[in-house]
């Protein structure tokens, strides 16, 4: 009974790293998705990555979460069919690919007037700083896995 505890907690260990990297960003913080917030400085300094996901929250029936398929229409804040509008108030977009992505509010002016869009770059490699996390989570787990091991010869010896 004991081996097969060790065995789902080295398993656990082995599977952790990848499971920590994935990020949710709230767009906007603490602000939410809303109108009279610079979303444009909010996404500046981020780095979003495939396999981490965007959660919208606002409140629902006053605003509504759209996504474009290229910059003109978000330029120009043109809005796709309203059918394609998310309107939970707490959305969340999985980034499954690589690429530019645009959102914007669909209701009444608050894209064109409020400037309510958002603007990401989606990309598939790691950046140096969270590459170091990984690197120093995946070594530390390598250390805890290789001392479980040793504790379970040992302890079964």
């Amino acid at each position: 009974m004991a081996s097969w505890f060790a065995i789902l907690a080295i398993a656990t260990l082995v599977a952790l790293p990848s499971v920590a990297l994935a990020t949710q960003w709230t767009v906007g913080d603490g602000y939410g998705w809303n109108i009279g917030y610079n979303y444009t400085d909010w996404a500046e300094e981020k780095v979003f990555l495939v396999g981490d996901s965007l959660l919208f929250s606002y409140l629902a029936g006053f605003h509504n979460v759209l996504k474009l398929s290229n910059a003109t229409d978000f330029q120009a804040c043109k809005k796709p069919p309203e059918n394609e509008a998310l309107t939970s108030g707490h959305d969340v977009i999985p980034l499954k690919t690589t690429g530019v992505k645009w959102y914007i509010c669909g209701i009444q002016d608050h894209c064109a007037v409020f400037n309510q869009k958002l603007k990401i770059t989606v990309v598939d490699h790691t950046p140096s700083d969270k590459k170091s996390a990984a690197n120093a989570l995946v070594s530390s787990s390598f250390k805890i896995l290789v001392a479980a091991a040793v504790a379970l010869v040992l302890v079964t010896a």
